[in-house]
């Protein structure tokens, strides 16, 4: 007697290229995915200024100024037009322009109040404004962050809070300068500002600025009571 055969089991003829590597034949690998390596980030900060503010407070003010003076002046004009006088604000300022010298006190306070503001105007079209905002270093093209002054003031002194023998620290955060003011209770000074030195010194660069401010660190010992 011969044992009894389960069902036989289906097999598919081997597909071409299957169990081979991606690209071809043997032996060849797949091509590796292309990447963007990360930029140094002292070399990653060329070409990112400051952020640029919107100045909304300013527009807010100058718009609606500008549209009533345009509105009033527009209206003066099409009533002229219309076959009715100008009205009296108007012709009373034509005629003092027409008489007034050019020396006189309120016309020169006029020009001066005018040309104030056109350089404020041209300052604020000219200049990005955000001062408060430190740009970072972009790992990326279509990426940009910053850090706000407070924020990277608080970082440092979390980091100089760590280092023995400090008490308390007063930090200060400007676009090219770190002011740290230490108090220390214990050890002697000098120890404890070379301590801080290159704890703060790690900590700057690890903020990802693309300006590192530069450190003034002062370590003084607490106040006599009384």
């Amino acid at each position: 007697m011969s044992e009894p055969r389960g069902p036989e089991t289906t097999r598919h003829p081997p597909v071409a290229g299957e169990g081979e590597p991606a690209g071809g034949g043997p032996g060849r690998s797949a091509p590796a995915a292309e990447h963007t390596p990360l930029p140094d980030p002292d070399d990653a900060g060329h070409g990112s200024g400051r952020f640029w503010s919107a100045r909304r407070i300013p527009a807010a003010v100058l718009a609606p100024l500008v549209l009533a003076a345009a509105g009033l002046l527009l209206y003066d004009v099409v009533a002229v037009r219309a076959g009715r006088s100008a009205l009296h604000w108007r012709r009373s300022l034509a005629r003092e322009l027409a008489e007034r010298p050019l020396d006189d006190t309120w016309v020169l306070v006029g020009a001066g109040a005018a040309t104030a503001l056109g350089l404020w105007l041209f300052v604020l079209a000219v200049t990005p404004g955000l001062r408060g905002v430190l740009p970072m270093w972009r790992p990326r093209p279509d990426v940009r962050a910053g850090l706000r002054r407070d924020a990277a003031a608080t970082v440092l002194r979390d980091r100089a809070m760590e280092v023995p023998g400090v008490r308390s620290v007063r930090v200060r955060t400007g676009r090219g300068k770190a002011d740290v003011r230490a108090v220390s209770h214990f050890r002697e000074l000098d120890d404890v500002r070379a301590d801080l030195d290159a704890v703060l010194a790690d900590a700057v660069g690890e903020l990802g600025l693309v300006r590192r401010p530069a450190l003034s660190v002062r370590v003084t010992r607490p106040g006599r009571k009384g």
